[in-house]
C-alpha cells in the first residue's frame, strides 16, 4: 500500500501514481479513512522497479508491502491507525451497544417506535431492525421493503443511527440511497465475495459502517478476516466483525457461541469486534450471560435483539429478544466489565 506525505493525494498526483502502477499491470484502490486516505495497490506489488518509482515521487512517503493474505486488515498494516466511529462512539473509547428488532412488523410500526425510544433511554447507541429477512424455507416471512420507511421514521424520531441487513445488490442500492447508517452482512452471505466487493465499492467514502457476521459454517479465523479484506480493499474501512455463533450447534443453544474468538481477531487485525449474543444462544434467558462473556473476552460492543413486548414480535423476536429493562441492566454490567481484559495485556 502507498502512504502519501499529506493526508491525501491531489487528483493530479493520484493520476501519476495510477499511471506508474498501470505500467506493471496493477491498479489503485483508494481507502477513504477518517483522517487520511490509503492507496492500495491491486495486483502483483512485488516489482522493485515499480516500488522504486513510486517512492521516488516527492509526495510519497513510503510503500509498504505485506506478506499477510489480508494486506489491509493485518494489524501491522498502515490501516491499524484507523478508528471506526458509530452512534456517537469512537469505538474503543466505550462499549458500542446496538439493539432492536430481529424483524420489523409491517402491520405494527408502533412496536419499533416504542422499542427505539426505550433502547435509547436504556443507553443504546443505535437501532437495529430487519427489513429484508433471509429464511431457510421460502414459505416463511421474507421481510417487506415497506418497513424500511418504519426504520427511517424511527431514526427521525429518536436520532439513533440505524442498522439493517442486505442480501443482494438491489437491496444494497436501496440502503445506500436511503443513507442507512450501518449495513449488516448476514451469516449466509459472509463468503459471498461478489456481494462483499460491491458493498465495499458502493459504500466507499460514504461513512456507512459495515457489520460483517461470521458464517455459521466458517472455520478458520484467517478466512473470516480475509472476507473483511474484500470490503476494505474495495474502498470502505469502516468494518466491524461480528461473531454470532457457528456450527455445530450446541444442545440448548441456537448455535455454538463463538465470542471466544474475539481476542484471536484482535491479535491479528485492527477492526472492532461487536458480539451478537442473541443469535449465538438463541434464547433470551441466556443472552445476558453471553453479553458479559463477550465483554470479558474484550469485545468492543454488542448487538442485542430487543423488543418492547417480545411475545408480540415476529421473526426471532418472541424467542430471542430481551426487554428494554433487561437491556438496561446488560448495558450497566457490560460497562462495568469493559476494559478488564486490557489489564492483562503484555502479561504472560
Amino acid at each position: 500500500m502507498i502512504i502519501s506525505k499529506e493526508n491525501k493525494l491531489t487528483e493530479k498526483q493520484l493520476k501519476e501514481v495510477e499511471s506508474i502502477v498501470g505500467e506493471f499491470g496493477c491498479a489503485i484502490q483508494v481507502i477513504y479513512g477518517a483522517h487520511r486516505n490509503i492507496y492500495a495497490i491491486i495486483g502483483d506489488e512485488r516489482s522493485e522497479l515499480m516500488v522504486n518509482r513510486l517512492v521516488g515521487l516527492p509526495f510519497i512517503d513510503r510503500v509498504d508491502r505485506m506478506e499477510s493474505i489480508y494486506k489491509l486488515m493485518d494489524i501491522r498494516s498502515e490501516m491499524a491507525g484507523h478508528r471506526c466511529r458509530f452512534g456517537g462512539v469512537t469505538v474503543g473509547d466505550e462499549p458500542l451497544i446496538i439493539a432492536g428488532h430481529c424483524t420489523i412488523d409491517p402491520n405494527n410500526a408502533n412496536y419499533l417506535f416504542e422499542t427505539a425510544a426505550a433502547i435509547k433511554e436504556a443507553g443504546a447507541h443505535a437501532l437495529r431492525g430487519g427489513v429484508w429477512k433471509p429464511r431457510t424455507t421460502p414459505h416463511s416471512y421474507q421481510g417487506d421493503v415497506s418497513t424500511l420507511d418504519t426504520l427511517l421514521e424511527a431514526r427521525s424520531r429518536t436520532g439513533l443511527p440505524i442498522v439493517t441487513e442486505v442480501m443482494d445488490e438491489e437491496q444494497l442500492e436501496i440502503a445506500v440511497k436511503e443513507k442507512i447508517d450501518m449495513i449488516q452482512i448476514g451469516t449466509r452471505n459472509a463468503l459471498n465475495y461478489s456481494l462483499l466487493k460491491q458493498i465495499g465499492k458502493k459504500t466507499a467514502d460514504t461513512g456507512i459502517g459495515i457489520l460483517l457476521k461470521r458464517g455459521r459454517h466458517m472455520g478458520p479465523i484467517d478466512e473470516y478476516i480475509a472476507a473483511g479484506e474484500y470490503i476494505v480493499s474495495n474502498g470502505n474501512p469502516n468494518l466491524f466483525f461480528c461473531p454470532r455463533g457457528t456450527m455445530p450447534g450446541l444442545d440448548g443453544y441456537r448455535n455454538h457461541p463463538d465470542e471466544s474468538i474475539t481476542p484471536l481477531l484482535k491479535q491479528k487485525t485492527w477492526a472492532p469486534v461487536i458480539v451478537d449474543p442473541s443469535h449465538s444462544v438463541g434464547r433470551a434467558m441466556y443472552v445476558p450471560a453471553c453479553c458479559l462473556a463477550g465483554m470479558a473476552y474484550g469485545a468492543d460492543g454488542l448487538i442485542i435483539e430487543t423488543h418492547i413486548e417480545p411475545s408480540r414480535g415476529i421473526g426471532d423476536d418472541p424467542v430471542q429478544s430481551v426487554t428494554p429493562e433487561i437491556l438496561k441492566k446488560i448495558i450497566e454490567d457490560a460497562r462495568a466489565i469493559w476494559g478488564f481484559p486490557s489489564r492483562y495485556t503484555g502479561l504472560s
